[in-house]
């Protein structure tokens, strides 16, 4: 029993640590799951076509990625990153492509962005197993250039197969080019779309910042502030506290 005290004393601190990261501090107020649920209402507007079911399982999509030589991408690659996690979670993060690190590691967000996406996880009352983390391409670009069309098209046949599989409640898509590929038609940059819930095929999608983008701006709270503040409707949404 002392022990389970000290995870959850643990677990605690983590949250208390990143609400005091993002500048939060103790004056954020819940969102209650009513209140979150009126406003995705007001936002999705009318459901679109529900996802067909997947061709492939999990499995063989993972040993496909890590074969594929589609696009010059995988020319420049250590070893492709096909994603991790529970792949029967409700909810899925994705980003734009894998950095140095992930290129080295085969694994999804391990770089120095991918340790606040952690603490970020961990503050929604997830631990990062609990969830799907993935990109859109699963080769490194270049000096982690923004994915080009042409590659995004050959490459995300993987992710919708993987989306086909997992059907979780909310994507959470990290930075513009993830966020274009759901939102194809959204106006403007990523403060003028994030925060609002889109429907995607019956899923509901959560668009924001890049933890990347957070680091870059590491002096700007606003920018953590929004973060958090996505991340709160995204825990309202599926019951989290």
């Amino acid at each position: 029993m002392v022990k389970n005290k000290g995870k959850a004393s643990t677990d605690l601190e983590d949250r208390l640590e990143f609400f005091n990261e993002i500048g939060a501090g103790f004056f954020i107020k819940n969102l209650r799951a009513e209140e979150a649920k009126e406003e995705i209402s007001a936002e999705r507007g009318t459901p679109g076509p529900t996802l067909p079911p997947p061709s492939s399982d999990i499995g063989t999509i993972r040993q496909e990625i890590l074969s594929c030589r589609k696009c010059p991408l995988a020319e420049g690659r250590t070893t492709a990153v096909p994603g991790e996690g529970n792949v029967k979670t409700e909810l899925m993060f994705v980003g734009e492509g894998p950095g140095h690190d992930e290129d080295l590691q085969g694994r999804p967000f391990v770089g120095k962005a991918g340790q606040l996406l952690t603490k970020i996880i961990q503050a929604m009352t997830y631990d990062r197993s609990e969830v799907f983390i993935t990109n859109i391409v699963k080769c490194r670009p270049p000096s982690n250039r923004v994915p080009h069309r042409d590659e995004i098209r050959v490459c995300t046949p993987y992710l919708l197969e993987q989306i086909r599989n997992i059907r979780p409640k909310v994507i959470v898509t990290l930075g513009k080019p993830a966020a274009d590929f759901f939102i194809p038609d959204s106006q403007g940059g990523m403060t003028a779309i994030r925060g609002r819930f889109q429907d995607w095929n019956g899923l509901l999608v959560m668009p924001t910042f890049h933890p990347s983008y957070l680091i870059r701006n590491e002096g700007n709270k606003e920018i953590r502030r929004m973060v958090w503040d996505d991340m709160r409707k995204v825990m309202a949404f599926l019951g989290k506290k």
